[in-house]
C-alpha cells in the first residue's frame, strides 16, 4: 500500500525461527536508526560557506515585506524549532492555516509541509518567504531586489556559490537555507542506545518504548525521525468527525488523498506542541490517545499512554548551539527596500 510501511526485522524473523525470543533493543534497532550527522543531498552539498549564508539569511527579516518576520520567528531555532502556537502569525498579524512543524531533523523528511507539497527543505525555503500570509514578498524579482541591495550578501552569495556567474538568486537563496537546515540535527540518549549502550534508557522509558512498538505506533513512526517519511490518512482506523482540512488532496486533487498528511516526525515531540496539523491537540498525553483511537483503533489506558510519553520525553536531543546563536547580519544598503506595512 502506498501510505503503509512495514518494518521488518531480519533478526527478529530468525529468533522465532529457532524458537527464540528478540530482545527490545534488537526489536529497536530492526525498526529505527541513529540521527546521521547531517542530512546530505547530492543535488545541494553542503559547504561551510553555504551554511553560513543560509544561517544568516535564516534570521534576517528583511527578506520579508515589513521587516518583521524570518523563518526563525515561526520555527524558533532556540525553541526546538517551533514558535509554540497552534498557528503562527505572519504579514500583518495573519495567522497560517496550519501548525508549523520544526525544522530539527526535517531533512530526513519524505517531503515537506503537512500536504507534502514541497519535495526538499530547499523547495520548502521558497514557500514562506512568497506567501501573502507569512512573509509575503510580492515575487522572486523583490527578493532578490533586497539580496543584491546588501553589498555584504554579494560576497557571501560568491562564497557560497562560486561557479555562479550570478550567485544573488532567488533559488541559491534556498539553497543556501536548505543548506544551513541540513545541519540542524538533535541526537539524543535514544540515538545511543540504539547504537549499543543499554544503559542510555531507564527501564521506564525502556518499558514505554516497549509499549510504544506493541501498540502498533511503529506502522507510521518508523526510521531515524520516527516518523516523517510516509504519508497517512488521518481517521485511518476511526474517522475524524467535521475534519475540513482535506491535506493532500488539496495538492494531488486525487480522492485517495482525502485527509492525507505527512507523518510528523517524533523527534523532539515533547518540545514541539500543540499538535496535529492544525495545532489543537496540547498535550502529548492527549495526542496519543488520540492518535491511538483514530489511526490504530485502540483505547490505550491511562498508564499505556503515560508509559508511551515516557519513552517519547527521551527523544529530546541535544540543539546545536552554534546554530542556535543569532549571526550578525550585513548592513543594508542605501537601496535596501523600506519596511512596507501594507
Amino acid at each position: 500500500m502506498r501510505y503503509l510501511v512495514g518494518a521488518v526485522s531480519v533478526f527478529a524473523v530468525a529468533a522465532v525461527a529457532f524458537g527464540a525470543e528478540p530482545s527490545l533493543e534488537d526489536r529497536a534497532r530492526a525498526i529505527f536508526k541513529p540521527l546521521p550527522k547531517q542530512y546530505d543531498a547530492k543535488e545541494n552539498p553542503i559547504t561551510p560557506a553555504k551554511v553560513e549564508l543560509g544561517k544568516m539569511l535564516f534570521f534576517d527579516k528583511r527578506l520579508s515585506k515589513n521587516h518583521d518576520v524570518s523563518c526563525d520567528s515561526c520555527h524558533d531555532l532556540a525553541n526546538f524549532g517551533v514558535d509554540g502556537n497552534p498557528t503562527s502569525t505572519g504579514h500583518r498579524g495573519q495567522k497560517g492555516g496550519r501548525n508549523s512543524p520544526t525544522v530539527y531533523d526535517a531533512g530526513n523528511h519524505i517531503a515537506q509541509f503537512w500536504d507534502g507539497r514541497a519535495p526538499t527543505l530547499e523547495e520548502q525555503a521558497k514557500g514562506p518567504v512568497l506567501n501573502p500570509v507569512e512573509m509575503a514578498m510580492p515575487d522572486k524579482a523583490a527578493v532578490e531586489k533586497v539580496l543584491r541591495s546588501i553589498p555584504d550578501y554579494a560576497k557571501a552569495f560568491k562564497q557560497a556559490f562560486p561557479g555562479d556567474k550570478d550567485a544573488v538568486s532567488f533559488d541559491n537563496m534556498a539553497l543556501a537555507i536548505g543548506a544551513f537546515e541540513r545541519t540542524l540535527v538533535t541526537p539524543s540518549r535514544f540515538d545511543a542506545y540504539l547504537q549499543g549502550d543499554a544503559h542510555a534508557l531507564t527501564q521506564p522509558e525502556k518499558d514505554g518504548l516497549k509499549a510504544f512498538m506493541d501498540a502498533g505506533c511503529i506502522m507510521c513512526h518508523s526510521g531515524e525521525g520516527l516518523g516523517g517519511g510516509m504519508y497517512q490518512k488521518f481517521g485511518l482506523a476511526v474517522p475524524v468527525l467535521d475534519l475540513k482540512d482535506t491535506g493532500r488532496f488539496e495538492v494531488t486533487k486525487q480522492e485517495s488523498d482525502r485527509f492525507v498528511f505527512r507523518v510528523p516526525g517524533l523527534r523532539n515531540t515533547a518540545k514541539t506542541g500543540p499538535y496535529l496539523h492544525d495545532g489543537s491537540v496540547a498535550t502529548l498525553e492527549d495526542v496519543v490517545s488520540v492518535m491511538a483511537t483514530h489511526q490504530l483503533n485502540k483505547n490505550l489506558g491511562k498508564a499505556e499512554v503515560a508509559s508511551i510519553v515516557t519513552f517519547l520525553k527521551s527523544l529530546t536531543g541535544e540543539l546545536p548551539k552554534k546554530s542556535i546563536a543569532a549571526p550578525k547580519l550585513p548592513a543594508s544598503g542605501k537601496d535596501t527596500p523600506k519596511p512596507d506595512p501594507s
